[in-house]
């Protein structure tokens, strides 16, 4: 039987939810002025497209049951960083790190954990850059703190990462020795073949101008 949250404790996750939402809202629209200042405004294609996403309850409840943490909406509130996402998709690693400088210097948005996964992948071979952050919230005369979670990749890294995610969804965890070695392989080609497209693009840019 599937982990759930009870009557009481799911109402106030909904409301927590819906803070959540407005969270997400205020990044979204942070980054969708960056994007359209980049692509508009300065010829910069650093950012190819943007996805958001909340957890659903069902998906909140079967993480805090695996940490072994009771089903609450303030536990999941205090021991969940992602239940609010965002992936960004860049055309090159090098984009990666430019963006992250410019969450830096987003008013209201204050970065409280990152993990750089680009420069040290984890032993799966995963490659994505994540931050953890925070962003005010203001209703009911209150200002609330949101947290979420960033990805920053790009499109051959994230095709990865699903292939990867379905493997493990298939296996139920336990992805088979060569399978896993294959996805090692095919993650050091792609951090190759990201870099070897981004001098490409370096040349062309150098021959245009």
């Amino acid at each position: 039987m599937s982990a759930r949250f009870s009557d009481e404790e799911f109402i106030k996750l909904k409301k927590l939810l819906s803070v959540y939402e407005w969270g997400l809202a205020t990044v979204m629209t942070k980054l969708n002025i960056i994007h359209g200042d980049l692509k508009d405004f300065q010829d910069n294609h650093a950012i190819e497209h943007i996805k958001s996403r909340i957890k659903t309850p069902m998906s909140i409840a079967s993480k805090l049951h695996k940490k072994g943490i009771e089903l609450t909406a303030e536990n999941a509130k205090t021991y969940l960083n992602d239940i609010a996402g965002v992936r960004m998709i860049t055309p090159f690693a090098k984009d990666i790190y430019f963006l992250v400088e410019l969450l830096r210097a987003m008013p209201d948005v204050r970065i409280i954990k990152e993990k750089d996964f680009i420069d040290t992948p984890k032993p799966s071979g995963y490659r994505s850059y994540h931050l953890i952050v925070e962003v005010p919230v203001f209703y009911s005369n209150q200002t609330e703190y949101v947290t979420l979670e960033i990805q920053i990749r790009t499109e051959a890294m994230n095709f990865w990462s699903t292939l990867e995610h379905q493997a493990r969804y298939k296996y139920k965890e336990h992805i088979p020795q060569h399978l896993s070695d294959e996805l090692i392989t095919i993650a050091d080609k792609i951090a190759e073949l990201d870099h070897r497209m981004f001098l490409i693009h370096e040349i062309v840019t150098l021959i245009n101008e």
